[in-house]
């Protein structure tokens, strides 16, 4: 069992100067957490910030309704300053959003994941390196919910008050195996993404999971108008779109079109849609198709880096997928050495832009040409010093065994892919 936590809770401006005031008395990282209610409202801001530091305690923020206030207090206190997180990626990019940002992190999911552990939790880690028991069953609740239950304030105070220790445990893990720089690239890399993230294009219509896979003009013209549908809704109440109508019943409803209330029931698959919600989305759908089809979307074919599909890479390149094989391989093998996972070792997405641009023909690759192409791939220094080499000897080794180079080209698009990686 954990011990009871001690915490404050500000939730006007005056409480968020006070305890900015007192964290800034305080000494060494700040230990952050956030708690967000995506599944229930529109975006996925922050709707409370746990924040605990040595010799100042914890307070927990709720920034709703004040939320330029939390910027002006916290942010002259914090920013810039030395991080913990655990699993900090999506906390960085609500934070972000607050004008507060870090100067240095340690992430220790992250680090957990170097150190080993394929599944770090927090609970888990905590209990491993620290020997305290973290109460569970608090984390997809509605964060937005005013005023939180205390139980709830409780747990969400606990996330934040053993990062510090557990960090300090894991930094000692990874130095004494060689691993505390890998690390430190690592923490880098997760700050300036989500640094980036902040400036990235508002996602749309065409990144709802499954849309890629509508290939008909009239399908897509339902999907866009459902969309614009939902995100009017959702932004104009506060609600997740998957409240106002999930991802698939929008792709399931564009691809099979139904013409009455019965039928888009049916393919909505909705148990809690209602006969006028059912009637109301269907209104919509014959809106969209009722527009002038000279404006209605095409099909377009997502390419990453020139990359054939699976098959298409396997039909088309057997040597460069044979290399590719191989280097699976050897990124698992030396994973295994240094007690990771292979995602971890190097991203798969990485691994694959890398062997596509290996020649194929006959050309040797050197290990210093692998490395430049991982070094585009957003491979860290410590990845490709540890792969670069197994990637030349994988592209080798694929010559050596006579695989074929290429098979007759079954598509257009194959030769265009040809020539784009002839091209590098």
């Amino acid at each position: 069992m954990s011990l009871p936590v001690t915490y404050r809770l500000a939730t006007t401006p005056e409480e968020f100067a006070r305890a900015a005031e007192t964290l800034a008395a305080g000494r060494g990282a700040f230990a952050v957490d956030t708690e967000r209610a995506s599944a229930f409202r529109y975006d996925d801001r922050a709707f409370l910030v746990q924040i605990y530091r040595r010799d100042a305690g914890t307070f927990l923020f709720a920034p709703e309704g004040h939320r330029s206030a939390l910027t002006d207090a916290l942010a002259p206190v914090v920013n810039g300053t030395d991080w913990i997180l655990h699993a900090a990626s999506d906390d960085l990019k609500s934070l972000a959003h607050l004008g507060l940002y870090p100067g240095t992190l340690f992430d220790t999911e992250l680090a957990s994941r170097l150190a080993g552990f394929d599944r770090p939790n927090l609970g888990a880690m905590v209990q491993h390196f620290v020997g305290v028991e973290l109460e569970k069953g608090h984390g997809h609740e509605d964060w937005s919910t005013t005023p939180l239950p205390a139980s709830w304030q409780e747990y969400a105070a606990l996330d934040v008050v053993h990062l510090h220790a557990l960090a300090e445990a894991l930094a000692e893990f990874l130095d004494e195996h060689g691993k505390l720089s890998f690390a430190e690239q690592e923490f880098a890399h997760v700050v300036a993404e989500a640094g980036a993230a902040t400036h990235s294009p508002r996602k749309t219509w065409r990144d709802v999971k499954g849309v890629s896979a509508l290939r008909n003009p009239s399908s897509l013209q339902i999907a866009r108008g459902l969309w614009e549908v939902r995100d009017r809704i959702g932004r104009s109440d506060d609600l997740a779109p998957g409240k106002v109508l999930t991802n698939d019943a929008l792709v399931a409803i564009a691809k099979e079109q139904p013409r009455t209330v019965a039928e888009l029931r049916r393919v909505a698959r909705s148990r809690s849609m209602s006969r006028q919600d059912a009637r109301e989305w269907l209104s919509h759908v014959e809106a969209s198709l009722a527009e002038d089809s000279s404006t209605w979307p095409s099909p377009t074919q997502k390419v990453e880096s020139g990359q054939p599909s699976k098959s298409s890479w396997e039909r088309e390149y057997p040597r460069s997928y044979r290399a590719l094989q191989l280097a699976r391989e050897a990124v698992a093998g030396a994973a295994a050495d240094l007690d990771m996972l292979p995602e971890v070792l190097l991203q798969p997405r990485a691994l694959r832009e890398a062997m596509w641009f290996a020649p194929d023909d006959g050309a040797r690759w050197s290990a210093n040409a692998a490395a430049d192409r991982l070094n585009d791939a957003g491979a860290r220094p410590w990845q490709i010093d540890a792969t670069a080499s197994l990637l030349a000897r994988a592209q080798e080794q694929a010559a050596l065994e006579g695989v074929p180079v290429r098979r007759p080209e079954a598509s257009g698009r194959a030769a265009a892919r040809r020539r784009r990686k002839a091209r590098g």
